[in-house]
Order: C-alpha cells, then structure tokens, then sequence
C-alpha cells in the first residue's frame, strides 16, 4: 500500500471513532433548523424576464478591476457591465464547486450509518446544494446568456477533488467556496444600491449556507485534531491549492472580453491590482483565521500559495 494509500485510509477508519453523539446532535439540530427554514428559488426569487444595467451588480469596489488604471478609463456602461458578468462568473463557479460538493458529500456518508441523523442531514445539505446550482444557472442564463463557464483546468482540477480528497481535505475545500462567497453575498444583500435580483439570490444562499457552514467546520474540526504530521502536511498543501483555484476562478477571462478588453491582459491587471487583492483578503479572512487555529495553513509552502493567490497578507 503507498503511503498516500495508507494515509487516506487512516483518515477513513478513524471517522466512526468521532464523538456519535455530538456529531447527532448536530445533524439533528441542522435538519429541524432547515425543516423550518428552507426555500425554494424558483419561488422564492422573483424571476424578472429581463433586467437591465441601471444598477451594478456587486457592490462597486469589489469589482476585480476598481481601483486600477484601467478602471479609471471605463465608461460607466463598462463597469456595470462588468460588474454583470463578474457576478454571472461567480455563479457559474457556484454551480461548479456546488456539484463537487454533493459528491464529496455523498462519498463521505457512503460508508456512515444510513439511518443516522448525519447521514440524513448530509442527504438534506445535497438537495439545498441542488436547488441552489439551479438558482445560480438560472441566474446565469438571465444575465449572460449561460456564458463564463469556468476555464477547462479549473473543471479537471475539480474533478480531482471530487474523486480523490479525503474528509479532511474535502471538508476543507468545501469551506473554501462556500466562505469566500458567503462573505461577499452578506455585503450583498444589505445593500440597496445593487440590483434586486443579484441581492435576493445572495440573501436566499447566505440564509441556508450557514447551515452548511455549521456542519463543515464541525466535522473539518474533529477530523483536523487527528491528522499526524505527514497527513497535516500533505492536506496543508492540497487545501493551499484549492484555494488558489478557487479564489482565481470566480472571475474567469472571458469576463473581460464581453466588455471589450483583452481577456489575457485584463486577467493579469486584476491580478496584480491591490484593490482586488486586499477584496480576496477581505473575503477570505474569517476562513484563513479558522484554518490557523486548526492548524489547516502553517507558516511553509502552503502559506506562500495562500499569499500568492491573495488571500493572506504578505
């Protein structure tokens, strides 16, 4: 058995010796919680037939180019439009890491106790997983037309991690993307100078997220408490990595070029624009702070990927 084999199946066999208890009460208290609150967006949204650009989309200085130089020689056409298909970008990434997120789910309650109230809240967090990958394609369609799909590496990067993460690493991943964007759409929906629509698919997320949240942080908690020094490091690295991909797929080029500039050029400006960077610190901060403490980032390679990407401070 190699030894990346024999680590993954360590992490695996210790799963069942986590507190039962607690962790049913959890999931318990999760599935009251989403039985009394829970939504469905083709209902619960209201779906214009059109919608226009008189507001911006996402609050104007998180747009990836504010700030720059290049952003001071747009129209202001440009940057509502851009600030459209940013949000369209960031929701083909929902619907993206949505569907790795189920199977991870659904590979990890594989081998649980069918009957457990984990198992039926792992099965509950899928079904608001589905509703809410329609929501954003259905956002996506209305906006853009179905375009900004993330790039082909991010999609096979994806397909790694569905198939091959173990709790701890998956766990982690899933807190990635559901936080970065959870910071975001929070800012979102309190604020009244944004379309309506992009404020109520944020509000409606935030609301059932933070059950998932809940539940993320309590199993990454336990499992990360287990992990021996080699495990640490190896998931230190992949968790670096995903979320580096992540941070740089929600705006993908093509963005760039559905307002008329040059998508490889642009690409590398919102990069390097320290505006940009300081909005991905800003997004990332309460998960960066959380994965510290369980000691998720450490101060080596892994930290120089965080910083890279911009999702730590230098």
């Amino acid at each position: 058995m190699s030894t990346l084999t024999a680590d993954h199946a360590t992490l695996y066999a210790e799963a069942p010796a986590l507190p039962r208890d607690h962790r049913e009460d959890i999931a318990s208290r999760l599935v009251r919680a989403a039985a009394k609150r829970s939504f469905d967006p083709a209902v619960d949204i209201e779906w214009p037939q059109a919608i226009g650009d008189d507001r911006y989309f996402i609050p104007e200085h998180r747009v990836s180019l504010y700030g720059s130089a290049l952003w001071e020689r747009l129209t202001l056409e440009q940057r509502i439009a851009l600030s459209r298909h940013e949000v369209a970008s960031m929701a083909q990434a929902g619907v993206w890491f949505e569907l790795i997120l189920g199977q991870l789910l659904i590979r990890f309650v594989y081998d649980e106790d069918y009957t457990s109230q984990h198992t039926r809240w792992a099965l509950t967090e899928i079904a608001d997983e589905c509703r809410h990958s329609s929501m954003f394609a259905r956002l996506v369609d209305l906006l853009v037309d179905g375009r900004h799909r993330p790039e082909q590496r991010t999609i096979f990067l994806g397909r790694l991690l569905k198939t091959l993460a173990d709790p701890v690493e998956g766990f982690a991943d899933i807190l990635i993307a559901e936080e970065l964007l959870d910071r975001l759409q929070r800012e979102m929906m309190v604020d009244d100078s944004l379309q309506p629509l992009t404020r109520d698919v944020a509000r409606l997320h935030v609301i059932e997220e933070a059950r998932h949240v809940k539940f993320a942080r309590d199993e990454l908690t336990r499992r990360a408490g287990r992990l021996t020094r080699r495990q640490r490091e190896r998931v230190r690295m992949i968790v670096a990595i995903s979320a580096a991909v992540v941070a740089d797929a929600l705006v993908v080029p093509s963005c760039y070029a559905a307002v008329g500039l040059d998508p490889v050029a642009t690409k590398r400006i919102a990069r390097a624009n320290p505006v940009r960077r300081e909005s991905l610190r800003w997004m990332a901060e309460r998960l960066t702070a959380y994965f510290d403490d369980i000691g998720i980032i450490g101060n080596g390679a892994a930290r120089r990927i965080w910083t890279r990407a911009g999702l730590l401070a230098a």
